[in-house]
């Protein structure tokens, strides 16, 4: 059964614009099931650069190509093949029409930089994360977040109760459709199968990585650290690499979309502010598999499930922003005493302080850290505590108890 994405809404507009729009994530996460659903309405023609035959005549006689595959069309793993980009913003230039070309590929770095310089001006760019808990549940919100007591009140009516069981059961089994009815059996072997054959094979046939022993260590070291500060020397001591060998594996996991960095807060108004980003990982299950929680109760119930908890909200407000009609920057508050707050949403000049707490009755007083931004001339807006309690519940006048299923 085909789960409707909300990337779609924006798709279609961008589509409208755009003679070219490239949609990009990490491997397994929709994109060519989304792109061949919306296709499906239409006469496009679709082919993969994954086929041999295909991509060799892509890559050694682009006019042939097209010639044989006529847009309006659809090309899978566009990076594959970059040869196509010159030929395609040749054809965009001698056509008015919109839509022309629908792209998806995986390896961001690589692929951006090629497809800027080849179809700058031409090419609309979106990205894709596996599923939302929202995307799960059927239920896309009519109305963009904001952290309003009205607006999460409205969003309440459409979600049950925010529920633990079925947060970490969405935590623990990750965002790829393929693993949505999978026994824990079959999930193992799944994830096993996902590092093997599309990380692994990513990162030596793209990235010229050799040593996938240590690459594969790196990775599980990676998840161990979920939610803390990256330390390079932490990573590089662990797997037996150079620091810059750690810096080099880490670039390259983030433009695989395995892990998501977020970026501390900047402010010229505050002082002694660190500058190291905090590690994410883009699917929870891929990194509850890394670290060995084999079970939802286990994962839970450990050491580590505040850190995943907060993994899994932190991933639900990226997906948010990056298919809302506005996009927000987010980024952490720490400075060197040691002091934090989990979460900066900053849009229209405005920033929305939110605490993450896996608990269904947190503390109140997680609010007082947002006085920093009395400091600065920066408006506080709406905030509060993302946590576990069953409906949104104000604190104050301007901070709630903010149900995490409603991010």
């Amino acid at each position: 059964m085909y789960i409707e994405r909300e990337l779609e809404r924006k798709f279609n507009h961008m589509n409208a614009f755009f003679k070219a729009i490239l949609v990009f994530g990490a491997r397994q996460v929709g994109k060519s099931t989304m792109l061949k659903h919306l296709a499906a309405e239409e006469n496009r023609t679709i082919v993969t650069m994954d086929n041999d035959f295909d991509r060799e005549l892509a890559k050694n006689d682009p006019v042939l190509f097209f010639q044989t595959y006529k847009p309006p069309i659809l090309i899978d793993e566009i990076q594959k093949a970059p040869e196509l980009l010159e030929q395609i913003k040749m054809m965009c230039d001698e056509s008015e029409q919109r839509g022309l070309f629908w792209l998806t590929g995986s390896q961001r770095k690589h692929l951006m930089e090629k497809s800027q310089e080849s179809l700058a001006g031409r090419l609309g760019i979106l990205k894709l994360y596996g599923l939302s808990q929202r995307e799960k549940e059927g239920v896309l919100h009519p109305c963009a977040l904001d952290f309003s007591m009205p607006s999460l009140l409205g969003r309440a009516k459409l979600l049950p109760d925010n529920d633990v069981q079925d947060v970490f059961e969405h935590i623990w089994r990750g965002g790829y459709a393929d693993v949505l009815g999978a026994t824990p059996e079959q999930m193992q072997v799944y994830y096993q199968s996902y590092i093997d054959n599309y990380l692994i094979a990513d990162a030596v046939n793209d990235e010229g990585i050799k040593d996938t022993a240590a690459f594969k260590r790196f990775l599980r070291s990676c998840a161990a650290l979920v939610g803390n500060l990256v330390n390079y020397k932490t990573l590089a001591d662990t797997c037996g690499i150079s620091v810059p060998t750690a810096r080099k594996w880490l670039d390259v996991l983030q433009d695989m979309d395995v892990i998501y960095l977020l970026e501390p807060y900047s402010n010229n108004e505050l002082q002694r502010l660190v500058k190291t980003p905090k590690l994410y990982f883009c699917d929870t299950g891929l990194c509850a598999y890394l670290t060995r929680w084999m079970t939802k109760e286990s994962l839970r119930e450990g050491a580590a499930g505040g850190h995943f908890y907060e993994n899994y909200v932190i991933m639900e407000l990226v997906k948010n922003y990056a298919y809302a009609q506005s996009s927000a920057l987010l980024s952490f508050y720490r400075d060197t005493n040691a002091k934090e707050i989990d979460v900066f949403v900053e849009e229209n000049g405005k920033i929305h302080p939110l605490e993450i707490k896996m608990s269904a009755n947190p503390n109140v007083k997680e609010i007082k850290k947002y006085a920093v931004l009395d400091k600065t001339t920066v408006e506080k807006a709406e905030g509060g505590i993302v946590c576990m309690y069953p409906k949104p519940f104000p604190i104050d006048r301007k901070n709630s108890y903010i149900p995490s299923n409603l991010i």
